[in-house]
């Protein structure tokens, strides 16, 4: 910015009725390069490979209660089959109305993905928000070896 002074009154500043823009469009330059830089980053346009988890297996409660995902996508609550629409009331009747006990999901591995988090979706309107996914338990080297190269484990 600058500034000039008055003819005749001494140490008055002259008003500068002048914006200087240079500093607005630098910081506008680099905004504009770190966003173009950044935007590709963000996508998540990857295919991937998940790899199978080698965590070791936490202790059973007394009493799990398992929901299972059957290959032909029925679903069983313990040992009993239930309906779709009937899951909210038989879990109410299972736990006793307990929205806080946690619920075994289990699911044949045929079931697509997406019937999976049709599933948990249910399970999260009916309020069960405690949901752990279970899995074989196995030798984490085999599994881990057998995950990189592609294959399924060999039992």
């Amino acid at each position: 910015m600058a500034s000039g002074l008055k003819q005749g009154d001494g140490d008055d500043l002259a008003e500068n009725h002048e914006i200087n823009v240079t500093p607005f469009i630098d910081v506008m330059l680099v905004l504009l390069i770190i966003f173009m830089v950044a935007a590709p980053l963000s996508t998540v346009d990857v295919a991937v490979d998940l790899p199978v988890a080698s965590a070791k297996p936490q202790q059973r409660p007394d009493k799990p209660l398992y929901l299972t995902v059957k290959s032909d996508l029925s679903l069983a609550l313990g040992n009993d089959a239930i309906a779709s629409g009937g899951l909210a009331q038989a879990l109410d009747g299972a736990t006793g109305a307990n929205r806080e006990q946690r619920v075994f999901l289990r699911a044949d591995k045929t079931v697509p993905y997406g019937e999976l988090m049709r599933v948990m979706n249910l399970l999260r309107a009916a309020g069960y928000l405690k949901v752990a996914l279970v899995g074989l338990e196995g030798p984490p080297e085999a599994s881990a070896s057998s995950a990189l190269e592609g294959a399924a484990p060999q039992p």
